[in-house]
């Protein structure tokens, strides 16, 4: 149990150096990762099944957060226009 709280210590320390999507992907992973570990150490009553479910969950988490983006962004111009800019 203390080497998935000094993992998981390690991931909040790096994700503070992302960008706008990797930070996405970076929060999905930390969500899914700490939700895998409870269910895996519930599920199996042992620290293999926690980390077992933590790993699963950070990936399925990371994949999941990058596919949901928002696709397309808009801003209004001064002058009352329309313009597409890059979603974050």
């Amino acid at each position: 149990m203390r080497k998935l709280l000094v993992v998981v210590a390690a991931a909040i320390a790096l994700a503070g150096c992302q960008t706008a999507r990797q930070e996405r992907a970076a929060t999905g992973a930390l969500i899914g990762g700490g939700t895998g570990a409870v269910i895996g150490g519930v599920a199996s009553n042992s620290v293999g099944g926690a980390l077992a479910g933590g790993v699963i969950g950070a990936a399925a988490g990371a994949i999941i957060a990058d596919s949901t983006r928002p696709g397309r962004c808009y801003v209004r111009t001064r002058s009352g226009y329309l313009r597409r800019v890059a979603c974050y």
